[in-house]
């Protein structure tokens, strides 16, 4: 711990009053009951004005309640930005969702007045979290909600770039994607960008940057943002029982399950953890979930959970080949280097069609997305929008979307509304004014300037008609993520991984007798989700393929002969 009390007495002098009220649930008080149950795990000691508990931009591993004094949370700690977010008073916990994953701190917190801590490492933390169920999802709830407004707030670190760089959009999505709090600096419209970018000595030609109190990265991969927020690249151990590629539902169902039921696991994923479920603002029929759960918080969760029984997650890790080698199977990454496992189940989803009109290239890496997310929401906000798509995927941005675009419209192939999108979604657009809605229609054009996007050309077939917007969202059916595996495992005539009955009875596995349910022709590897041929394409179906690949496994590894020259 650090003193700091000549840089906090300016900020800390206006402070008056007591704690920041909390409306949201996530600055819940501790009984005294709970703090002493935790007291044996930690330890309690006296704290002074300025002292820093949590540091923006460093490991937080230590779980802090406050017994007495006051404590706050500052943004911009020490520099010329600084300014205190809220305040927490004795019997609130300190901390937020990175104590959980592993991410450094997103903001600072300070004693505001002097007191007393209890102070729990995080590995006796665990510990307790696992012996008590209730209190480790209170944690993870309130750490959940605290999360939020961290992100839309505008904390954590810049990114500067212009909206239309390919690169920028790549550090945006990885950020959104992985729930990392972050500031946007458009070049394009933003007047501070300018000075900023004078003041690091920068050129606008060497953007997109990062840029974080003393941190500047200029263009930096994926990897490098990712090791910036405290998730670096680990070495991988010599050999895995169970390597899991994709961490959608399915990778992630069959993360949770090996780790827990005892077998070393490693979980890969290009982007971040979620896949497509995670762009959905709402999923509302999954089971368990009466009022719904969002895609980014099933996976946030899951990501805990998988960790909480041991799982080693690596994101960004991009899987580029899978070859039998020396009696195992080996995944080797786009990094150069490999993963070695027992098993392996490929769970790598798909990726969203393109739309095939003429003009796409020319607004693609500005105004055509293929997600709703808060990054795009933000983009839409007062601007007319246009999405496309039948499926429960474009019904959800539709309704999400509304919330913050000037108007949206949804343009449907379909001649009516539920023909492939549930019941009760259908209905919730037929009553929301804000949307309109065109049935038997597909986009003809795409009409504006490079780059910028003005309106879109829709057609009935009887009648074309020209449609305002300057988003365009995308969800028209998806193709699986398996060109990797090309000339490795057999695939249907989509590209979808064969496994079960369709797997032995193809010309690659003729030789090699019947498949479990979920295998694919190559012995060991399993492969669950979107990307498997004859998959349902749920949310929920996906846990269970996911969950059900893991029992496989298991019976897999406890054969004691060897198939296809891989060992069991």
């Amino acid at each position: 711990m650090t003193t700091t009390a000549g840089v906090a007495d300016e900020l800390l002098a206006s402070l008056s009053g007591g704690e920041t009220p909390d409306m949201t649930g996530a600055f819940p008080h501790l009984s005294e009951e709970r703090i002493r149950a935790l007291a044996p795990f930690g330890a309690r000691r006296p704290t002074q004005r300025g002292e820093v508990l949590v540091t923006e931009g460093a490991p937080d591993d230590v779980f802090y309640v406050l017994l007495s004094g006051r404590a706050a949370v500052v943004e911009g700690f020490g520099t010329a930005e600084q300014r205190i977010v809220r305040v927490h008073g004795p019997g609130r916990f300190l901390g937020e969702l990175g104590l959980l994953t592993g991410q450094v701190a997103f903001l600072t917190t300070i004693v505001a007045d002097p007191g007393e801590v209890l102070a729990v490492p995080m590995d006796r933390l665990r510990r307790v979290l696992l012996d008590d169920p209730a209190f480790g999802d209170e944690i993870m709830r309130v750490y959940l909600i605290r999360r939020t407004p961290t992100i839309g707030g505008g904390h954590g670190f810049r990114i500067v770039g212009s909206r239309f760089s390919p690169d920028t959009r790549r550090l945006r999505e990885f950020a959104t994607r992985n729930r990392l709090p972050h500031r946007f600096v458009d070049l394009e419209s933003d007047p501070a960008a300018e000075s900023l970018l004078r003041e690091l000595g920068i050129s606008p030609e060497e953007t997109p940057i990062v840029v974080w109190r003393d941190t500047v990265l200029r263009n930096p991969g994926n990897a490098e943002l990712a090791a910036l927020v405290g998730q670096p690249e680990e070495a991988p151990p010599e050999l895995s029982d169970l390597v899991v590629v994709g961490a959608g539902p399915a990778g992630l169902a069959a993360a949770v399950y090996g780790a827990s039921e005892g077998l070393t696991t490693v979980l890969l994923d290009r982007v971040a953890a979620g896949g497509q479920a995670a762009t959905s603002f709402r999923i509302d029929n999954y089971l368990g979930f009466p009022a719904g759960i969002s895609g980014g918080e099933l996976a946030d969760r899951a990501v805990v959970q998988a960790e909480k029984f041991g799982a080693r997650i690596a994101v960004p890790a991009e899987a580029v080949a899978l070859v039998p080698a020396d009696g195992h199977l080996v995944l080797r990454l786009a990094n150069g280097s490999s993963h070695a496992a027992r098993a392996v189940v490929v769970a790598t989803g798909a990726r969203n069609r393109r739309l095939k009109v003429r003009r796409l290239a020319d607004f693609e890496e500005s105004n055509v997305y293929y997600a709703a997310t808060l990054l795009e929401a933000k983009l839409c906000v007062n601007d007319p929008v246009v999405v496309v798509g039948g499926g429960n995927s474009a019904g959800q941005a539709a309704l999400f979307l509304a919330d913050h675009a000037r108007e949206v419209r949804l343009v449907v192939c379909e001649r009516s509304l539920d023909e492939n999108m549930s019941r009760y979604l259908a209905d919730r657009i037929e009553r929301d004014p804000r949307i309109g809605v065109y049935l038997h229609s597909e986009v003809r054009d795409l009409l504006g300037p490079p780059g910028s996007l003005e309106a879109v050309a829709v057609t009935d077939g009887a009648e074309q008609r020209t449609l305002p917007a300057r988003e365009l969202m995308v969800f028209i059916g998806a193709s699986p993520c398996s060109g990797w595996l090309a000339g490795t495992l057999a695939l249907d005539p989509g590209g979808y991984v064969l496994t079960g009955a369709a797997a032995g009875a193809s010309r690659a596995a003729a030789d090699d007798g019947p498949r479990a349910l979920l295998e694919t022709t190559l012995p060991g590897v399993f492969a669950a989700g979107d990307v498997r041929s004859g998959s349902v394409g749920r949310v929920a179906s996906a846990v269970g393929e996911g969950a059900m690949a893991v029992r496989l496994v298991h019976e897999y590894l406890s054969g004691a002969h060897a198939r296809n020259g891989v060992m069991a």
